[in-house]
């Protein structure tokens, strides 16, 4: 990350805890900064977190519920963080890019003749060659379900990025820590509020619907979201699934296998998400 950048997402750590929302700030050194410079790299020492990582699936329904209402806590309390640690200001509008079933065929296209180009025998390969092709049956069948325009519904503002259970620890029942802000920028709520729940509640192929009612309930006791701005960023997001492979970007393009077992995992619950999607969007929006 530019060091810049560093700076400006640090910027909002003070605020943040000053405002009662569970971020650890990092440690100034003797000239008054957060990061040192060392070349062209930055560094910054955190006091030690005490808790640990809970997948949400794990989390008794009560902590679900609290987390949805923390994670509303964050928005509400982020406005006013970045305008004291001097981010930009929100842009009037925001825009959505979302992708045509034409581009996601040109890119299952290429992912397949990079997985052919391996030659027979490597079980990752077939395992993406066989999934490609129920990709390209899935994608024909639900193109028309490909959401409309380009404005996603709903307020919208600074956003953490990742809040999901790999970046929050948990002590006695209590979140006590939100880390990792490197993807700290401006989003629709609505759309962070899915993606949490995605990641959290989307565990080995499917989705823990009570959890994710119960997480978006938590939200609105804090933050009234309307309906249709949940479930148009649920439509968005099972969309972006529908036609994203970073798996296999990071697989073939970088000759990184790190992430390969996501992609069977988000590979089993987008099929599963699909084929009960009126469902997945009721509790997207806060009902079973």
């Amino acid at each position: 990350m530019p060091l810049d950048r560093l700076r400006r997402n640090l910027a909002v750590l003070p605020p943040l805890a000053e405002a009662g929302i569970p971020v650890i700030v990092p440690l100034v050194d003797s000239s008054g900064g957060v990061v040192v410079e060392v070349g062209e790299s930055g560094y910054c020492l955190f006091p030690w977190a005490r808790g640990a990582h809970v997948r949400g699936v794990d989390l008794p329904l009560a902590q679900v519920q609290r987390l949805g209402a923390v994670l509303a806590e964050l928005h509400l309390a982020l406005g006013p963080a970045a305008e004291t640690g001097g981010l930009s200001a929100v842009p009037l509008t925001l825009t959505a890019h979302v992708v045509t079933p034409e581009q996601t065929s040109e890119k299952t296209d290429r992912l397949a003749a990079a997985a052919r180009d391996h030659g027979p025998g490597d079980a990752f390969d077939a395992a993406v060659l066989v999934a490609l092709a129920k990709r390209r049956v899935l994608l024909a069948e639900y193109a028309a379900l490909r959401p409309e325009g380009g404005v996603p519904a709903g307020p919208y503002g600074w956003t953490h990025g990742d809040f999901q259970y790999r970046n929050l620890l948990w002590a006695e029942g209590e979140l006590t820590a939100v880390l990792d802000w490197d993807r700290l920028g401006v989003r629709p709520y609505a759309e962070e509020v899915a993606r949490t729940a995605q990641v959290q509640f989307g565990v080995e192929g499917v989705f823990d619907l009570e959890r994710v009612a119960a997480f978006v309930s938590g939200y609105r006791s804090m933050v009234p979201l309307e309906p249709d701005a949940l479930l148009d960023a649920a439509r968005r997001l099972w969309w972006k699934r529908m036609t994203d492979f970073w798996q296999l970007e990071f697989h073939y393009d970088r000759g990184d296998h790190s992430c390969d077992d996501l992609f069977i995992a988000d590979e089993a619950l987008l099929h599963w998400w699909t084929e009960r999607l009126d469902e997945v969007e009721r509790a997207f929006g806060g009902a079973l």
